[in-house]
């Protein structure tokens, strides 16, 4: 059974998509992931985006800490339909309507986003058949709807190569959990702009792993 763990719901349980079609992360994992998040800063007033969100799981999680909008995006309708039961679990939580589940593929659904839209923080936890250009193909649609400063997760078997990240986008952590791997990811900053945006930070005292990106 998992839940979620912190914030305005913490300690609701969550529903699970049944059977064996989803591959849900672990509340160990998920735990130390929006640890690092929350020493990112990223997640309170976020746009995020849930690619693959089998349960909705990680979604919901950001909706509960604070995220502005979340958006679930699941093809298979007995997820999409466990999505929208988690959606409506934590909007009824807030008080409004933060989650949104849209029942789609997900390239169609980059492909559909406004050239406008931008988020803050983006999940994807593939399906394991789905091969290594599939997803620097999906990756290279997501490039371009990237807020200033956004966090990418993926979500990996342990032993899966590094993602194939597209010109607009830079990998700067990874951390493995048994056998579950994650990549961390931003929107490329020229040497020169990133150069200058970490002497700033370094002149402020700041203490983090992650580049600052102009906006961040």
């Amino acid at each position: 059974m998992t839940r979620i763990i912190a914030g305005a719901a913490g300690g609701t349980s969550l529903a699970a998509v049944p059977g064996s079609l989803t591959r849900p992360t672990t509340d160990r994992v998920k735990e130390a992931l929006f640890s690092r998040l929350d020493a990112f800063n990223v997640i309170a007033d976020a746009r995020v985006l849930d690619l693959y969100a089998g349960s909705g799981a990680l979604g919901v999680e950001s909706g509960s800490r604070g995220a502005l909008s979340v958006d679930l995006v699941e093809s298979d309708a007995k997820a999409s339909g466990v999505c929208q039961r988690n959606a409506d679990l934590i909007n009824g939580v807030l008080g409004r309507k933060a989650v949104t589940v849209h029942r789609s593929r997900v390239e169609p659904f980059l492909d559909r986003a406004e050239e406008n839209a931008a988020w803050d923080l983006v999940f994807l936890d593939p399906p394991y058949p789905l091969e290594e250009a599939g997803l620097s193909a999906v990756l290279q649609k997501l490039a371009a709807h990237l807020g200033p400063g956004a966090v990418v997760v993926v979500e990996r078997s342990s032993r899966s190569p590094e993602p194939g990240w597209p010109d607009g986008m830079t990998r700067f952590a990874e951390k493995k959990y048994g056998e579950t791997r994650l990549w961390f990811a931003e929107p490329f900053v020229p040497d020169a702009i990133a150069a200058e945006d970490l002497a700033e930070a370094a002149e402020a005292g700041a203490d983090t792993e992650r580049p600052v990106a102009p906006g961040a």
